[in-house]
């Protein structure tokens, strides 16, 4: 007992006098990367690292420190870095850091016992600036999979339907409520723009607001999705995002004239309702697994249908930028497209806000690497059989006759004979008959879909962007950040080009990437209510929106993986709700609660976009040529010196009276009616238009020779169809222009204009009526 006690008694003296020994030898040694490195990073890395080097300071890594030289170890009085973030007299603020809050005492304190110690700093390591969003940013967890809502209140004559009970529920929660259901006229006008964007018919609405069936909304929305015109305007929607053009851009800007199959390969997917799974393997690795299939080798085009600078230039370090801008352009759009991420951020240094890395945007460079732009021959495989078999018998003939003729060159240069310079004309007159008859036989097809050399590495980070300070090496592998989610890949250097296209092809459309289906059914809800659940569509990091419902986009982004990547069921899903169907009624109480009408308590009116506003008006004029596909018409004249001048065309003839998504869609060249509504430049992809109104909009309406070119046809088709009289003209051009019977005071006012101004300027009014290009 007594031992026992003694013992521990012993025990407690011998922990005293270890604690009074550590007190006497000083405070605990600092561990750099527990104690300083948080410090350095949330305080000093954003200006001082090795890409900027604010004031000629990085303090990166242990060589950016003694470069510095504002740290003298085991001297914190020599050490200028105390200095600048160390109090002032008189509660001045510190000199650093020059932005957010002075470091507190107890960090300076810190600082200082680092320096006391020897300022060391574990070799290899280096600082990054955290960004703003970590791993767990809601866009990168897993889908969610929690059932619907069940609204409990539905507002009556709602029957159940899964978007409705979200859409109500966040309704419910700012005390408001839905909108009553839009008469059928609005409805499906706004259904047949939004899913064919062109106006339905006379006897399409006249159809529908006299079917009595339960399912007659159904029917129209199946025709609609059944109609290869819903493959023109949601494939429009789609060249918007990916940046398709059809000219280099920068400085030459030259014509590409064999891009246009990439645009009818884009329509005909969404008329086919190809799974988009299978339209990003295409996109990104067409020629690796349709290889000798033309309707899909030409999906590679997307690779190659930006921005190209083909000036070229003789300085080893320029033209080594000039590659890096264009593969950037390729990176840019993959991330931006698929995923919604901003990777080009990436190229320059560590992204400041997502979680993507310099590593990761690098990866994607090395995956890309051996991608070229230019012309490629598409064919199947019977096809180049078959053009071999014609060509190969005439470029042996032309072989031998190449060789006579060099034979007989020698042999009247040493005796000249008449005999011998009629020989050698025949044989001359052989060989040009064989090259005449190969150029006879039509060339195989030859389109804009991009070439690939190999590109075996090795491959590295360029430091600050500049491919002239390389850093340190790199794999061809995805993005990093979803690899709690979804395992990532790292392929050798010698991994084939073709390889590593379809690798991260495949790493995209995995079912376990939330990014991928969250951005696809963003991108449907977006163009169907003018803005998505998430209002920055091709960004869901930091600087990007915050979902609106957050469980909708999953529950949609579910729905759209469980139908095999089909965008049709989602397309009929989202429209047939009575979220879609509700009138657009402006109600003042609820714009003082949801002024932007992000909750959905009324259908978002929205202006007709540009193409769909001339398309319209040749609809309603009857010109419109449905043709579809093949070379696109031009709405310029093309002039090309050095560079290329567009030149908008005063009046554009009937062979420009097609679809205005077949338009051949030049960068930087203003097109009059389609530029003045907002159609884009495609330099950058667009994945949300702007809608502006402008003087400029309505002087083109009023006085542009296609808008008074189209009010003469509308009279004419008015004459044809309504007679003579003013009275069944008026009627009948209402009906045209806006799929509804004029008032008793509307034909009135027309029949006066028509008797005081004549019939076509009555059909100038309409074509510039708000009601024509504004869908409620």
């Amino acid at each position: 007992m007594w031992q026992n006690r003694f013992g521990s008694i012993a025990g407690v003296l011998i922990l005293l006098l270890v604690a009074q020994v550590a007190n006497a030898t000083g405070p605990e040694p600092i561990e750099f990367e527990r104690d300083v490195a948080p410090i350095l990073t949330n305080h000093c890395i954003r200006c001082h690292r090795s890409e900027s080097k604010k004031g000629d300071v990085s303090l990166e890594s242990a060589a950016d420190l003694e470069d510095s030289g504002t740290v003298e170890p085991g001297n914190p009085a020599e050490s200028t870095l105390l200095e600048v973030v160390g109090s002032r007299p008189e509660g001045a603020k510190p000199k650093m850091p020059r932005e957010g809050a002075p470091l507190s005492s107890e960090q300076v304190a810190v600082l200082r016992r680092w320096v006391e110690q020897g300022a060391e700093w574990p070799k290899g390591l280096v600082l990054k600036e955290k960004p703003k969003a970590g791993a767990d940013w809601w866009s990168l967890r897993p889908l969610g999979n929690a059932p619907p809502p069940l609204a409990q209140e539905m507002p009556t004559g709602w029957p159940a339907h899964p978007i409705d009970g979200y859409i109500v529920a966040g309704l419910k929660a700012k005390g408001l409520v839905p909108s009553p259901p839009a008469d059928r006229r609005t409805l499906i006008r706004r259904v047949t723009y939004d899913l064919t964007g062109l106006p339905p018919t006379a006897d399409e609405i006249a159809s529908f607001e006299a079917d009595s069936s339960p399912v007659a909304y159904e029917k129209v929305v199946d025709r609609l999705l059944a109609s290869p015109r819903y493959g023109e305007q949601w494939g429009r929607h789609w060249l918007d995002v990916i940046r398709f053009g059809e000219s280099r851009g920068y400085e030459r800007n030259e014509i590409i004239p064999n891009a246009w199959p990439f645009r009818d390969y884009i329509i005909r997917s969404f008329n086919d309702d190809k799974p988009f799974d299978r339209l990003v393997r295409e996109h990104l690795a067409g020629d690796v697994i349709g290889k000798d299939d033309p309707e899909v080798e030409v999906g590679t085009t997307f690779l190659v249908c930006g921005p190209y600078d083909d000036v070229g230039n003789q300085d080893a370090a320029q033209a080594a930028v000039i590659r890096a801008n264009t593969l950037d352009d390729v990176i840019r759009a993959t991330g931006e497209s698929f995923l919604g991420v901003t990777i080009g951020c990436a190229r320059c240094h560590d992204h400041k806000f997502d979680p993507l890395s310099q590593k990761d945007y690098y990866s994607l460079y090395a995956t890309f690497a051996g991608v070229r732009h230019g012309n490629r021959t598409v064919a199947t495989a019977s096809a180049r059989v078959e053009h071999e078999a014609l060509i190969a018998p005439l470029r042996d003939r032309e072989g031998r006759a190449t060789a006579e003729v060099a034979r007989l060159e020698a042999a009247v240069r040493a005796a000249s004979s008449p005999d011998a310079i009629k020989q050698l004309a025949a044989a001359k007159a052989e060989r040009d008959a064989a090259r005449a008859a190969q150029t006879s036989i039509p060339p195989l097809p030859s389109w804009w879909a991009g070439k690939f050399e190999p590109a075996s590495g090795p491959f590295r980070i360029f430091i600050g962007g500049d491919p002239q300070r390389p850093g340190s090496p790199v794999s061809p592998a995805p993005l990093g950040v979803l690899s709690p989610v979804l395992p990532g890949y790292e392929l050798p250097p010698d991994t084939t080009e073709s390889s590593r296209r379809l690798a991260l092809a495949e790493w995209i459309i995995s079912p376990r990437n939330p990014l991928t289906p969250r951005v696809l059914a963003n991108r449907l809800w977006h163009y169907h209510f003018g803005t998505g659940l998430v209002d920055t569509p091709s960004d869901f990091g930091f600087m990007g929106g915050q979902p609106s419902h957050p469980e909708l986009l999953d529950w949609l982004a579910r729905r759209l993986l469980d139908d095999g990547w089909r965008l049709k069921p989602l397309h009929r899903l989202i429209v047939t709700s009575m979220t879609y169907r509700q009138a657009s009624t402006y109600r003042e109480s609820a714009a003082r609660v949801d002024g932007t009408c992000r909750s959905l308590w009324r259908f978002p009116p929205r202006r007709l976009a540009a193409e769909e506003v001339r398309d319209t008006m040749l609809t309603v004029a009857g010109l419109l040529e449905p043709r579809m596909g093949g070379p696109g018409f031009k709405l310029y004249a093309y002039f090309q010196d050095n560079v290329a001048t567009y030149k908008p065309l005063d009046r554009p003839g009937p062979e420009t009276y097609r679809r205005s998504v077949y338009h051949h869609s030049a960068r930087a060249s203003y097109l009059d009616v389609l530029s003045d509504f907002d159609c884009p430049d495609n330099a950058l992809g667009t994945p949300r238009r702007a809608s502006t109104t402008t003087p400029l909009q309505a002087l083109t309406m009023l006085n542009h020779g296609f808008a008074v070119d189209t009010a003469r046809a509308f009279a004419d088709r008015l004459s044809r169809e309504a007679g003579n009289v003013p009275d069944d003209q008026c009627r009948r051009a209402f009906v045209l222009a806006f799929g509804r019977a004029p008032t008793v005071e509307e034909v009135a006012h027309g029949c006066r204009l028509i008797e005081e101004y004549g019939l076509p300027s009555l059909c100038r009014a309409l074509l510039n009526a708000s009601e024509m290009i504004y869908i409620d």
